[in-house]
């Protein structure tokens, strides 16, 4: 093969690829905003109020999220993992009473834990871990947002007045309780995390009762000595 011949399959080739980028980057720009949106919910609004209303760069970084992590399976959770994690949670739910900022850290590091389980990117990266979280479970990854931000204050500033109030702890913790249980919930396809998470709600979706998102933080039962 002649050397022109090869520079001219060469240019095909280039042209070729130019082309088929600007047909995705036009796709894009015609279905990017409604298909992200759905995908997103609410964690889209979040975006693009974090990029100070710029539609466009909220949407490079969510395109962005499905690129890196879209692809991701979740590990299913053998039963007695499942137990394990459950038992601990209940743990730190009662352990709000006394100690709400410690519980908030323990539920910070048991979410961390449990969606490594899951297959998502290690807790010590979380960064990563909660823009892959976003991708499979958009509607409840801001209660982990909140409970690592708070836990971070508590540990921070040493003292429960110079941190997050009671009723932020408590606020966070209920939201997170959403993502904790989607990720323990193996029963459930990858997509399907559009369940009412309201607080008090009873659970409609099969599962087992005692994961509803309705528990108090007071002492309704004298503790035994």
């Amino acid at each position: 093969m002649s050397t022109g011949m090869i520079i001219a399959l060469i240019v095909i080739a280039a042209v070729v690829v130019l082309v088929a980028a600007t047909l995705i980057l036009r796709a894009r720009g015609r279905h990017g905003g409604p298909d992200l949106k759905r995908r997103f919910g609410p964690e889209y609004e979040r975006t693009v109020a974090r990029h100070d209303g710029d539609t466009k760069a909220a949407e490079r970084e969510l395109t962005e999220r499905v690129e890196r992590h879209g692809a991701l399976r979740e590990r299913p959770l053998q039963p007695d993992e499942r137990e394990r994690y459950a038992v601990r949670w209940t743990a730190v739910q009662e352990r709000f009473v006394d100690a709400p900022e410690e519980a908030v850290a323990e539920a910070d590091r048991l979410l961390a834990e449990v969606a490594g389980a899951r297959g998502y990117p290690d807790g010590g990266r979380y960064e990563e871990q909660l823009a892959a979280l976003s991708v499979h479970h958009a509607d409840h990854v801001e209660g982990y947002r909140q409970v690592h931000r708070v836990a971070r204050a508590g540990a921070s500033s040493g003292a429960s007045e110079a941190g997050a109030g009671t009723e932020e702890l408590r606020t966070a913790l209920v939201e997170a309780r959403a993502l904790f249980d989607d990720l323990i919930d193996t029963g459930r396809t990858a997509g399907r995390h559009r369940a009412d998470a309201t607080v008090g709600s009873g659970d409609r979706s099969g599962g087992t009762p005692a994961r509803s998102h309705a528990w108090s933080f007071t002492k309704s039962h004298p503790k035994e000595s």
